[in-house]
């Protein structure tokens, strides 16, 4: 499932967007990402951030220095091309992103990172719902549930250390 959204990602971007060799991040494109990140998370439906979004990802991709740990094959997310399913996924690398950016030495830690993505998906997917209450997803109304019962991070270590290869 993420190899096909990011080749969808790819496909999509403008002849030229090309992943290229670039060198490590720097202090102002980690500033950069987290403020659209943070502006994503407060407002994930905003339309103009479209392009911010489309930077951070690409970025995200390009830098050497940033290496993340996304594992979907245990977390149920809606399709990319459906109406919720890029945003949940944007969510989820914007998530896993900042928790690298923010906490440099875990870095390599992926549990700790595919947590902080689920912990993104969950958080966005609660805002969807405001705007539209007829948009569940059970796989993530259980996720909810679990985080509410205090067995989330259980449930996440689990899945993921047997699926993730973590």
């Amino acid at each position: 499932m993420l190899t096909r959204i990011l080749l969808g990602f790819l496909i999509s971007m403008p002849a030229g967007m090309a992943l290229a060799d670039r060198g490590p991040s720097t202090a102002e494109e980690r500033s950069q990402a987290l403020d659209v990140i943070h502006q994503f998370q407060a407002d994930p439906l905003n339309p103009a951030l479209a392009a911010k979004i489309q930077w951070v990802v690409k970025w995200t991709m390009e830098v050497p220095d940033i290496r993340l740990d996304l594992c979907t094959s245990f977390f149920n997310l809606p399709k990319a091309d459906s109406k919720d399913g890029q945003t949940l996924f944007n969510a989820m690398v914007f998530a896993q992103t900042a928790f690298v950016l923010e906490n440099p030495d875990k870095k390599d830690d992926g549990m700790a990172q595919v947590e902080a993505g689920v912990d993104g998906v969950m958080h966005t997917y609660e805002q969807l719902l405001k705007v539209n209450a007829k948009d569940k997803q059970p796989f993530l109304d259980k996720l909810i549930k679990r985080r509410n019962e205090g067995t989330l991070k259980k449930f996440v270590e689990e899945h993921a250390s047997s699926s993730c290869n973590l």
